[in-house]
């Protein structure tokens, strides 16, 4: 097998990586703008994931996404929805990470979506939920707004760059995952204490 017939492989993992970060931060936004640029042809789908460009499927993702966005700036209903969304954003990674492997077998295909998808979307999710307790715990929830516009403009973003710039999409992605993995732990520490502190 030479290297140039990897590079679908290489490109599909840079673009799935992309999009399951991008659901780390928003569960519904990524699947919009895929399910916009599919209806728009602007990237092409497999016979199976065809649903993804119907109409149904835009305004659907579309009204999702405005109420989860909306849910993110109303003070602890935020912290709430970190306990759907995480979970959620774990399947929605890996649904879309699974989509860009659509030539691969069922087993391997869903195998790889579930670990690297499903993984990326839930150290990120998990990663601003901390990031958001400890908003609510320091500041009484009203800090949060500054939180859940950085996710929103970071799940734009990351799903723009994963369908028009995959292999950019792909290191910032990595640099996010190490750079939450590495403060979360910092930052739940902080939180415990703080309850610690006030019991």
């Amino acid at each position: 097998m030479d290297i140039l017939s990897l590079l679908p492989y290489v490109m599909s993992t840079c673009i799935g990586i992309g999009l399951a970060a991008a659901t780390g931060f928003r569960v519904f936004l990524p699947f919009f703008l895929v399910s916009l640029a599919s209806y728009l042809n602007w990237i092409p789908l497999d016979t199976e994931w065809t649903w993804l460009a119907s109409i149904p499927t835009l305004v659907i993702t579309g009204v999702a996404t405005l109420v989860e966005i909306l849910g993110y700036y109303i003070p602890f209903i935020d912290n709430i929805l970190d306990t759907i969304n995480v979970p959620l954003a774990t399947v929605a990674g890996s649904l879309l990470f699974a989509s860009q492997f659509t030539d691969m077998s069922a087993v391997p295909q869903w195998a790889l979506a579930i670990i690297a998808g499903g993984g990326t979307a839930a150290v990120i999710g998990s990663g601003f939920a901390g990031t958001r307790a400890a908003s609510s715990a320091t500041t009484g929830g009203f800090g949060n707004f500054i939180v859940a516009s950085i996710e929103t403009a970071g799940s734009f973003v990351m799903s723009t760059l994963a369908i028009f710039a995959p292999i950019l999409a792909f290191i910032i992605a990595l640099t996010i995952l190490i750079l939450v993995i590495r403060y979360s732990k910092r930052i739940w520490k902080k939180l415990s204490h703080q309850v610690i502190t006030d019991t």
